[in-house]
């Protein structure tokens, strides 16, 4: 597994996790959100720009749920 691959499997794996867990702690949320952003940047490099697109509307769909869920 090459370290591109291996950033992709991490940014994935925090988004599934934090997904799993976001109806204990608002702060799953915003780790959902930089889980999005990361598999955003991991698309872009690898030249999958349509799959960045959407999980960087992803993140900031998630960031917007956190501020709401944290009366920011």
């Amino acid at each position: 597994m090459d370290a591109l691959s291996l950033f992709g499997f991490i940014a994935v794996s925090i988004m599934l996790l934090a997904y799993m867990l976001e109806d204990k702690n608002p702060h799953f949320i915003l780790l959902f959100a930089c889980g999005c952003a990361m598999g955003s940047l991991y698309g872009f490099l690898q030249g999958a720009w349509p799959f960045g697109l959407i999980e960087g509307i992803w993140s900031i769909v998630a960031l917007k749920r956190w501020r709401n869920r944290c009366k920011i």
